[in-house]
């Protein structure tokens, strides 16, 4: 475990503004999703997920991605991501002037028709096309394989299975590999394996964390993938969010509850948790409910005085 006087860096990719609000029930206007995405980087975030571009008949909460890009601020010190599952998608991510492009594989066929209507080897396909094109203009990638702890519609999945399809997205060299647990199942040994197995079927690409807590284990996850050389996780400002298309995946892991286990653990964010919590209820307010961040309940670590 890392010494305290240490400050490493752990880079935290804000995901509230798409893979948050895409399954919450408020209906936020281009005008609220720019404000927050504006108080994120006011908080410290250097990389947001901003957008997606996909069927609106889908996702009808990310219909306005394009007018959302066309707002954020830009000023250079913030990196705005967007998803896109293909051809079209990619092609009105670099339209929108997005900074990285965002791809999904999902490591089962069952989950894979219900989440993108393609199998396992279509999306993987869909994604070698996404890439050159991102790539040809300039634009940075990062491929997520989801699903990879356990599928809503098949149960646990090998691991060999997903480390496979690691190997397959590793030819197409992206700039980050995301492991993503989408319905918060997996526990730090499964965590762990994953990622030693994926940094050996994918050498020289930056791995990445995506865990939902549905089942109270992200945290932990977190710490595990970080034991394992980890140093880029994926969470979503109060916990808002999750999968629209898993059944009970709610529960992204919160901004927040991560910021203060790095901190605590002796790693440095660049994140302003007082800020960030400041924002959660500022974000409560504009989506008409709470959220489940313990940290913006109960502060940072207590002041005796």
């Amino acid at each position: 475990m890392l010494s305290l006087a240490v400050k490493e860096r752990i880079q935290i990719v804000e995901v509230a503004p798409r893979d948050g609000l895409q399954a919450d029930p408020a209906d936020l206007s281009v005008d609220q999703k720019v404000e927050l995405i504006e108080r994120l980087a006011a908080a410290g975030h250097t990389r947001i997920e901003a957008a997606s571009f996909v069927s609106p008949k889908a996702v009808p909460k990310m219909a306005d991605g394009d007018a959302v890009m066309a707002a954020v601020p830009r000023s250079g010190e913030v990196s705005y991501s967007a998803l896109a599952l293909n051809q079209r998608g990619v092609e009105r991510a670099v339209e929108a002037g997005v900074d990285e492009v965002c791809g999904v594989v999902v490591a089962t066929e069952t989950f894979s028709q219900a989440n993108q209507r393609a199998s396992v080897a279509e999306s993987v396909q869909r994604w070698r096309i996404i890439s050159e094109t991102a790539k040809a203009a300039g634009i940075k990638t990062a491929v997520t394989v989801s699903a990879v702890c356990g599928c809503p519609y098949e149960g646990r999945v090998a691991v060999d299975k997903v480390l496979d399809i690691v190997g397959e997205l590793a030819e197409t060299q992206p700039d980050e590999l995301v492991l993503a647990d989408t319905i918060g199942v997996g526990v730090p040994t499964q965590v762990a394996t994953l990622f030693e197995g994926a940094g050996e079927r994918a050498p020289g690409i930056a791995l990445r964390g995506h865990f939902h807590n549905t089942r109270n284990t992200a945290l932990a996850n977190i710490a595990a993938a970080m034991d394992n050389g980890v140093r880029v996780f994926d969470s979503s400002l109060g916990g808002v969010g999750g999968c629209p298309f898993a059944p009970k995946a709610t529960g992204n892991v919160a901004t927040e509850d991560v910021v203060y286990l790095v901190h605590e653990m002796g790693y440095d964010t660049g994140l302003d948790l007082g800020a960030l919590i400041d924002t959660t209820a500022w974000l409560e307010t504009q989506l008409g409910h709470g959220v489940p961040s313990l940290v913006a309940k109960a502060g940072g670590f207590p002041d005796p005085g």
